[in-house]
């Protein structure tokens, strides 16, 4: 498999969120410089600045709407994008809510995590947002994606769980068997949830009924952050801690792929419209693995 790397901004930008837009175009978030950007397959790129280079927008999904939304996780909000580069954004009701993750709901809305007040959110396409309290305390909701089975689900990072969220609120929580696991990334490959355990070094499986494997990883210091199915039994993850991509099948067969440039913090990851899997460098650029 092909490796390469593609400069996107300098070292202080921080590029961290990735996506695959509705355009076939690939948007980044800048989590440093306040900033999205639009990478083209040609390698056209525009970056569209937020009203504040401090917001610090991390994750951006792809919404029903036909725009790109984002959290803000430093100004507490969540922004939207359309795919000609207009923004707007929304303030959350609670206070200092660390919005991180988001993903396209069921029903037609956007869904999302806030990390520092143990809440799940909802927002609508005009901007109306309802929230959700979790039943744990300082569990730290990192990502979320929409599972098989027409409900949300969401890693608990400080809980060590998997949570799950109907469209009407009804919560539930699932405790992982390895202490300390630390789960950040989580995505759905149409049939299972599959999740990242950051300081485990391992890669989980639940399925919706709430069986749950892990699979260790060859290093266990590699730090896992982000994960993508590209069908399923196929999902691809970024190591933070390894400098490297990885793939898991269904039967937790593990490959890896080391990034050419050292230290360059992988973080978001995505399928692209090429079918190629696409990585956003925090270092200041994309690695795109043709597959």
């Amino acid at each position: 498999m092909a490796m390469s790397e593609i400069p996107v901004a300098d070292e202080d930008a921080g590029p961290y969120g990735i996506t695959t837009g509705p355009d076939g175009a690939l948007w980044l978030t800048f989590v440093h410089s306040g900033r999205i950007a639009r990478l083209t397959l040609d390698g056209e790129l525009n970056t569209f600045p937020l009203e504040s280079a401090e917001c610090g927008p991390t994750v951006i999904a792809p919404g029903p709407d036909g725009a790109l939304w984002f959290t803000r996780f430093r100004d507490h909000r969540i922004g939207r994008i359309t795919t000609a580069g207009e923004t707007e954004s929304f303030p959350l009701p609670t206070p200092d809510s660390g919005p991180f993750g988001i993903t396209a709901g069921p029903d037609g809305a956007m869904w999302f995590t806030e990390m520092n007040t143990d809440r799940i959110g909802r927002i609508t396409g005009t901007g109306e947002i309802t929230e959700y309290a979790l039943p744990r305390t300082g569990s730290y909701p990192s990502a979320i994606t929409a599972g098989p089975d027409s409900a949300l689900w969401f890693t608990l990072n400080q809980a060590n769980a998997i949570g799950r969220i109907t469209v009407h609120g009804d919560i539930a929580v699932h405790p992982l068997p390895t202490p300390g696991a630390a789960p950040v990334g989580i995505a759905s490959d149409g049939v299972a949830l599959w999740f990242v355990e950051i300081a485990a070094g391992q890669i989980g499986r639940i399925s919706v009924d709430g069986a749950i494997e892990e699979f260790p990883l060859p290093d266990r210091t590699a730090k896992p952050h982000a994960i993508v199915a590209a069908a399923p039994g196929d999902c691809w993850f970024t190591e933070w801690g390894a400098n490297s991509i990885g793939h898991i099948t269904r039967s937790g067969q593990i490959t890896e792929y080391g990034l050419p440039s050292p230290s360059s913090e992988p973080h978001g990851i995505t399928v692209g419209p090429d079918a190629a899997v696409w990585a956003a460098l925090e270092t200041g650029a994309v690695a795109r693995l043709a597959r």
